[in-house]
């Protein structure tokens, strides 16, 4: 293997709090000179912005390093329609990522059309949020979520509805089906693996969620590793079929040291 692919939200950390042993692996793996990269669905910070937080960390990171959902979409969207007017439910970082790839925004789909509504995760949802998202559905705009994640994990143990209850709520208002540009859509992959210039024969994946990080790299056949310090449990992989088990189970990241000497 070439590199190693870490999920952020309940990987390396739960919210502001790093997660045991993740600091120490990390600068671990950079010691040895094993490159690093970071995949996330989370769309609301830029990539610099989450760089910034690795190294308040203590992890050296840049932003290169970093493929997250709202740069993803953003990827998508200029293959898709590069001069598509947007109408974006999402936090501010999805909203820069979106405006630095040179797409505008609609406020009001009601005055300015929309050809597609991109949904993230958006901490000040409201009913009139969806109600317009509704409005530039039913008005022949595409559907775009950032991804379908229900919750992701936060500081103390607890667990937080994610973009996934957004765009649920807007898909059901507006019956429109969703195009999901991060995990498990191998398409975010695939945008990583080309910008640092790697097949997927030279990764592995490590990540807390069956059904995002692991069903991902199950379909794209990357090796992985589920990490019991975000949302899915022991029990839970080891009650799938044997062809969708993550090919390890982890306590703690460190696990994956004894791998680079094998």
């Amino acid at each position: 293997m070439k590199a190693f692919i870490f999920d952020l939200d309940g990987v390396l950390y739960r919210g502001s709090e790093p997660i045991p042993d993740a600091v120490e692996t990390l600068l671990a793996l950079q010691a040895r000179g094993v490159p690093t990269y970071f995949l996330t669905n989370n769309s609301g910070l830029t990539r610099e912005q989450y760089a910034h937080r690795l190294q308040r960390m203590g992890i050296p990171a840049s932003p290169e390093q970093f493929m997250t959902s709202a740069w993803a979409t953003a990827r998508f969207l200029q293959s898709w329609k590069s001069d598509a007017c947007l109408f974006v439910v999402g936090e501010p970082g999805l909203r820069e990522e979106l405006h630095a790839s040179g797409f505008r925004f609609t406020k009001n789909p009601e005055t300015e059309a929309a050809d597609a509504v991109v949904v993230g995760i958006d901490k000040s949802f409201s009913y009139e949020r969806l109600r317009l998202a509704q409005y530039a559905l039913l008005s022949g705009a595409r559907l775009i979520a950032t991804n379908a994640d229900a919750t992701y994990p936060a500081e103390g143990g607890r667990v937080l509805p994610g973009a996934g209850t957004m765009v649920a709520a807007i898909q059901t208002a507006g019956g429109a089906d969703p195009f999901v540009v991060g995990k498990p859509n191998v398409l975010i992959l695939d945008l990583l693996l080309q910008e640092a210039g790697m097949s997927r024969s030279e990764a592995f994946l490590v990540g807390d969620r069956l059904d995002t990080d692991i069903a991902l790299a199950k379909q794209a056949g990357v090796p992985c590793a589920l990490a019991l310090t975000g949302i899915s449990t022991r029990a839970e992989a080891e009650a799938l079929p044997a062809e969708l088990q993550p090919d390890y189970i982890w306590d703690s990241l460190k696990s994956l040291l004894p791998l680079l000497d094998k």
